[in-house]
This record gives C-alpha cells, structure tokens and sequence, in this order.
C-alpha cells in the first residue's frame, strides 16, 4: 500500500478496503466524520500557506516598478516573469477551494471539495515551489550580479523543497511494519 504512487495519489480519499476498515477501527469515525477531519486538516493546511503565497506574490508586483529592474537582462526578466506566474497561480489554486466550498456548501458534496482541494493544494505546493526558488534565484542575482550564484541558489534552494517537500514524505510513507499513527 505505501508505494510512490499512494504517497503521491492526487485522491485522498481512499479506497484501500484494510485503509477504511482501519480508519473506522482506530478513529471511530463515519466516512462523514472522516470527510469533516479531513476537510478541517486542508483548511489549517490553507491557513498557513495562504498569507505567506499573498505576501510573496505582492512583494513580486512590486519589483518592476523598483528603480533596479531596468538593469535586469532578458534572462533576469524571464526569471521574474516566471516566478510572479507561479507565484499568482500558488494564490489561485490556493485560494480555490473556498469558493468550491462556498457554491457546493450544504449540498452533500463535501468528498468532492475534499478530492478537488487536495489537488488545488498540491497544484499550489508545486507553484510555491516554484516561485520560492525563482525569487531566490532572483535575489542572488540582484545582489551578485553573477548569473551562477543566482542559478547555485535557485538549485539549492530547489534541491532543498524536493528534499524535504517530496521525498521525505514519501520514505516516511513506505516504511513497512510500523504502527500506523493519526
């Protein structure tokens, strides 16, 4: 059952039969309850990502305008133009599943907000990913002028989320033969 792929499933309602016996065993729950926690843990999630995506994504508007960004080369401009995209999108999908919520509210369709909200959420991660390491890059190159500093930190920065973002989640989640936890 923890394999990649399930780490990584854009459904995170499971079908596994032993995953919902489980879940109903330890938890106690009905599948509404279980939608309910659910939906609570993706909200918290939203909470936290959402003023930080805004933050960035408003720092980002307000560059061109500096007195700086006509010294930038096409490469810088791409790089900005790149990571301000990404930066807008991390705030749409991010911001999604509210209105999903808000039109679908008391309309018992609570299991597809859950589905589509996950997958606003990992859309979002991989643009916050993006635009982290773009504005990072960005930053390097403003302050180096070396456009190999600016790609050193893009990279390390970059190779620091996939470490931390992606694979220690997924050796956490293929471990074999440890209790499963809440």
């Amino acid at each position: 059952m923890h394999t990649m792929a399930d780490a990584l499933r854009l459904n995170p309602i499971s079908t596994d039969r032993d995953e919902v016996r489980w879940n109903g065993k330890a938890r106690g729950e009905t599948e509404i309850q279980r939608l309910d926690r659910n939906w609570g843990s993706l909200v918290q999630e939203l909470r936290v990502l959402q003023t930080g995506v805004q933050l960035l994504a408003g720092f980002l508007m307000i560059v061109p305008f500096q007195d700086g960004f006509s010294e930038l080369g096409d490469g810088g401009r791409i790089v900005y133009l790149v990571t301000v995209c990404a930066a807008m999108l991390a705030v749409a999908f991010l911001l999604a599943p509210i209105p999903m919520h808000r039109l679908l509210f008391r309309r018992h369709r609570l299991a597809t907000v859950v589905v589509a909200a996950h997958r606003y959420m990992l859309l979002g991660l991989v643009m916050v990913a993006i635009s982290t390491t773009g504005a990072l890059a960005m930053i390097a190159l403003v302050a180096t002028h070396s456009a190999w500093i600016a790609a050193g930190a893009g990279v390390l920065i970059g190779g620091v989320i996939i470490v931390f973002w992606v694979l220690v989640p997924i050796h956490a989640a293929g471990r074999r033969g440890q209790s499963r936890g809440a």
